[in-house]
């Protein structure tokens, strides 16, 4: 067979069939209901063995729109007179007889958990998408819902650091092309999903002190992981109460904006001592100093550990 495309003049004078249409627009639109979790259950409890499908909702199943309507569609759940508890589910299914989409009510088998979807691709059959659990217990007069409907979302958006959406919606992540970054916009702020910074160098040079292994740190997904290097003493003893800066400096894009960070070091002789890593607010903020140690003499060596600490 000949390579086709449509809609296309070449194509049966553009008319589109139903199962044309669905092999173009199923990718258009994920399948779901307009709108997020924080919005009210698009399926309650009615009266008696019965649920309530909210009024004014749209949704997609396959590329095919669907619309609750004006009022609340009431759905009738059968009875369970079986001895044991059931779970039925309501779906939204588009059935491929009739090419609509329709919210419905799906029987489980007692003591088996909730049905599974049917989601059948061909040209035929049907296909289900979740919108809610309902509990049915034996020889029950009224049922108890769960929430499970799906949600469309949002794709995710290349953007620059600079222009970002500016009327994000909830659940929206975008990447941005120029950091490298994957941001997640949580209904109030964007917050790093995922980013990483390479390895990057902690050190800065002080005459008190030899860098005999280099200070690095590693930014990945807003967590900060820090190695500190190791140094040996050239400025004279020090005595135990006095502290004393470390030739390390955070950068500013990887300090805590707000707490101070503490890491443990071994110091020549088995002792072992304090650092203090300032934050962002503080008159120090980056710098690393020896807080809490013995005294130390000259050619002593102090040999830090690792610390880690979330900046997003």
């Amino acid at each position: 067979m000949a390579q086709d495309s449509w809609p296309s003049p070449a194509h049966n004078s553009r008319a589109v069939t139903d199962t044309e249409y669905e092999k173009i627009a199923a990718r258009f639109s994920d399948d779901g209901i307009w709108g997020n979790p924080t919005d009210t259950a698009v399926v309650s409890a009615g009266s008696g063995l019965s649920v309530n499908v909210r009024l004014g909702l749209y949704g997609s199943v396959r590329g095919h729109a669907w619309y609750s309507g004006t009022s609340a569609v009431n759905l009738t759940i059968g009875a369970n007179a079986s001895g044991s508890t059931r779970v039925d589910r309501i779906v939204l299914r588009l059935d491929r007889s009739t090419w609509t989409v329709r919210a419905v009510p799906k029987a489980g088998t007692p003591g088996s958990g909730a049905p599974a979807l049917t989601q059948q691709t061909g040209d035929t059959g049907v296909y289900e998408i979740p919108l809610a659990r309902v509990t049915v217990l034996n020889g029950g007069s009224a049922v108890s819902v769960a929430r499970e409907e799906l949600y469309i979302g949002t794709r995710l958006r290349p953007c620059l650091s600079s222009a970002r959406n500016p009327s994000p919606v909830l659940g929206e992540v975008a990447f941005e092309t120029d950091t490298g970054r994957l941001i997640l916009w949580n209904g109030s702020s964007w917050s790093t999903a995922y980013d990483s910074s390479g390895s990057v160098s902690a050190d800065s040079a002080l005459s008190a002190w030899e860098i005999t292994v280099e200070s690095v740190l590693e930014k990945r997904s807003g967590n900060v992981h820090v190695r500190l290097g190791t140094f040996k003493r050239k400025g004279g003893a020090l005595a135990g109460p006095t502290d004393a800066r470390l030739p390390v400096l955070i950068p500013s894009a990887y300090r805590h904006p707000t707490r101070n960070m503490y890491a443990m070091a071994y110091i020549t002789g088995a002792e072992v001592g304090r650092l203090t890593i300032y934050p962002a607010n503080h008159s120090l903020a980056g710098q690393v100093w020896l807080t809490q140690k013995p005294d130390i003499s000259n050619g002593d060596d102090v040999l830090p550990g690792a610390v880690s600490w979330v900046v997003d």
